[in-house]
């Protein structure tokens, strides 16, 4: 696996040499098909220029210097030198692990981006590596981590994933949203045990195990088949837009989710159950 960052993380006095390698595609972010804005007319490339409202004229990338805006047309500059200074120009190369937490106390939503940590060539350097990987696992715990990338700090959680250590990226406490609002727009609303219990055999109904294959975009797909038409000349479908579905009361729509939610799951259950008697009967004919 092809790393991006060669380092080691280290607690107390253990030092374990690993390499950094992203875990999602660079196009992960984003739809894997990009476009570029074309003139209509003629289908030429648009050309986007740095245009000076005051001198009348494009400007060169020389003349740039980045502003902070403090208040409306108000801006202090900030030369490349002075952001330079404050980058953290470490050296060491290494992923300190500050203190283990519990996994399950650390919300998903401080995580931004995944890397995979690859442990070393050499089997004598796995070692400590397995080591580590097999005491988190046990104990279910995650370490809380800071290294430099690219001259940034970066704030990460190391945790296992299969037979391998993942590190997340995280997000600084200030960047994340509080959700108070949302938690006393919920107190004020009351939940009946009838309601309650109908949602729960809904859910019941649906339960079933997580397959990453079936994470899939269909307007990636939709998209792809899109643009081979248009190359091939040919006419594209568009998929038929769904009509919203009409209010109705909140009984009513969970009865009749659960009812087709029961019958969704009755074909599968008709095939496990069809499956016994089909070896039976080919046991019998041999």
């Amino acid at each position: 696996m092809r790393t991006t960052w060669n380092g080691s993380v280290t607690f107390g006095l253990v030092s374990i040499p690993v390499g950094l390698a992203p875990a999602t595609k660079p196009a992960a972010r984003q739809s894997d098909i990009s476009f570029r804005l074309l003139h209509r007319e003629c289908g030429s490339p648009i050309k986007q220029k740095r245009w000076c409202p005051v001198h009348e004229r494009d400007v060169e990338s020389d003349e740039l210097v980045k502003g902070w805006e403090v208040a409306k047309g108000q801006f202090v500059t900030v030369e490349e030198a002075d952001l330079e200074a404050i980058e953290q120009h470490d050296t060491s190369r290494s992923i300190e692990i500050g203190r283990f937490v519990k996994l399950e106390e650390v919300d998903p939503i401080y995580f931004d981006r995944t890397y995979f940590l690859v442990p070393a060539g050499a089997e004598a350097q796995r070692r400590p590596y397995v080591l580590l990987l097999e005491a988190m696992k046990d104990a279910g715990v995650a370490a809380l981590g800071r290294f430099v990338l690219a001259g940034k700090e970066k704030l990460c959680l190391i945790r296992p994933l299969g037979d391998a250590l993942a590190l997340e990226t995280l997000f600084v406490h200030e960047d994340v949203k509080d959700h108070a609002e949302i938690d006393e727009a919920v107190a004020t609303s009351e939940v009946k045990k009838p309601e309650l219990e109908l949602a729960k055999q809904i859910i019941a109904s649906l339960a079933a195990p997580f397959e990453p294959q079936e994470l899939r975009s269909e307007y990636r797909e939709s998209l792809r088949e899109l643009l081979e038409a248009k190359l091939a000349g040919q006419e594209f479908e568009l998929p038929a837009q769904e009509e919203p579905a009409p209010l109705v009361d909140l009984m009513e729509a969970l009865k009749a989710s659960v009812a087709a939610a029961s019958k969704k799951q009755q074909p599968a259950d008709d095939k496990k159950k069809a499956a016994p008697r089909n070896r039976a009967a080919a046991s019998s004919r041999k």
